[in-house]
């Protein structure tokens, strides 16, 4: 059950593309990003080890990439593994870099097929070769496809991607007085994607925990107790509903909106 405060909704600019006929794709989220969290909760209740849990929720991946496909979203950024899961026991980091490796490989060319663009957001230091060289080739391939861009974070952390950022802005001379949010922006992992609408986190959680914080900034949130595994396409589309009711303001009064769409 979601905890989430419900308002008036004012429309997107989304082409239209949702195929549901309860969704009106005038107000569905261009981009959605997923705290994809409790998958070792799931495991332990089902007395699984914690490794099975990451494998579901792996698998879980594709319902929510159709679902995107079927609703209009057009930008898909899940948090697979943060800078700071490193600290984990040695053997689940381990199993994390095989299960991501076998479902880049299996998935790529499903998602090829259907137009769906991949790319990796995250530093690659410390990542193992299979693992490099399977994002290498799902980006590669996909590259040029536009239906729906899904951006996985690996080896990610919203800190770092500033500090990352910064360092790139220095190196390339920029003069301190034309640095501004823009400019930042351009030098961020996801650039080429919007800010995120709407951000999902699941397993009961209420916090980004290092997650496009700078790109978050004006984002919706919807929270669910619900655990990764467990989300499926009519939860995904209850978080859509729930969007679709709200108003984002982005600073401006309710009157100064009401007059803009007059």
């Amino acid at each position: 059950m979601s905890r989430v405060k419900i308002v008036e909704a004012m429309p997107s600019t989304l082409p239209v593309e949702a195929l549901d006929p309860d969704i009106d794709p005038r107000f569905v989220p261009v981009h959605v990003a997923i705290v994809m969290d409790g998958n070792g909760r799931w495991a332990k209740q089902r007395g699984l080890p914690r490794i099975a849990g990451h494998r579901a929720g792996a698998e879980n991946i594709r319902r929510i990439v159709e679902a995107c496909v079927r609703f209009g979203v057009k930008h898909l950024t899940l948090y697979a593994f943060s800078t700071e899961n490193w600290s984990r026991p040695e053997d689940e980091v381990r199993g994390l870099m095989t299960i991501l490796g076998e479902v880049i490989e299996r998935e790529t060319p499903k998602l090829h097929a259907e137009g769906v663009k991949v790319c990796h957001l995250g530093r690659l230091d410390r990542m193992p070769r299979h693992l490099l060289r399977a994002i290498e080739r799902a980006t590669e391939k996909t590259r040029h496809n536009t239906r729906l861009t899904l951006n996985v974070c690996f080896n990610y952390g919203g800190r770092s991607e500033i500090v990352d950022a910064v360092r790139k802005i220095v190196q390339s001379g920029v003069p301190a007085e034309q640095i501004d949010e823009a400019l930042i922006g351009r030098f961020l992992y996801s650039t080429g994607s919007p800010d995120p609408d709407l951000i999902i986190r699941t397993a009961g959680e209420q916090r980004l925990s290092n997650f496009l914080i700078w790109q978050a900034a004006y984002s919706e949130y919807w929270f669910t107790n619900l655990y990764w595994p467990e989300l499926g396409k009519e939860e995904f589309k209850q978080a859509l509903l729930d969007y679709s009711r709200r108003v984002r303001k982005f600073g401006k009064t309710a009157d100064q909106l009401e007059q803009n769409h007059q």
